[in-house]
């Protein structure tokens, strides 16, 4: 039943990802890659909300299942973010290649603790 619900959430995870990536980067004439910034900040704040709704009883671990390990999984990508930094550095884009990973590392860890303060207000 777990791996179904996980299943389940990178049904709609993946899709969304590569969507919305190719969304958001078409509207950029620029080599950052926004599509996946956007993709994994996104996914930090719905990972944030969701961490404060099950630590506040309102969610339960099959949801947590779902949206947490199958959407967000699908829906993120370290994997991706890795290789277009390396990609940034190799072309000479090395400004770019650090501003990703300190506009990914801020972004993210504010996206996720501004989606707990959110269930917090919400359920707390």
């Amino acid at each position: 039943m777990n791996w179904l619900l996980v299943v389940a959430g990178a049904v709609a995870g993946a899709p969304l990802r590569y969507l919305t990536d190719r969304a958001v980067q078409s509207r950029h004439d620029s080599v950052f890659p926004w599509g996946t910034f956007t993709v994994n900040v996104f996914g930090c704040l719905v990972l944030g909300l969701l961490a404060g709704a099950v630590t506040a009883g309102a969610a339960s671990s099959h949801v947590q299942l779902l949206v947490g390990t199958g959407f967000c999984g699908a829906l993120t990508t370290y994997s991706t973010f890795s290789y277009e930094t390396l990609r940034l550095a190799e072309s000479g884009a090395g400004r770019y290649a650090l501003a990703n990973v300190a506009g990914s590392l801020a972004a993210g860890l504010t996206a996720v603790y501004a989606g707990a303060e959110l269930a917090s207000a919400i359920w707390g």
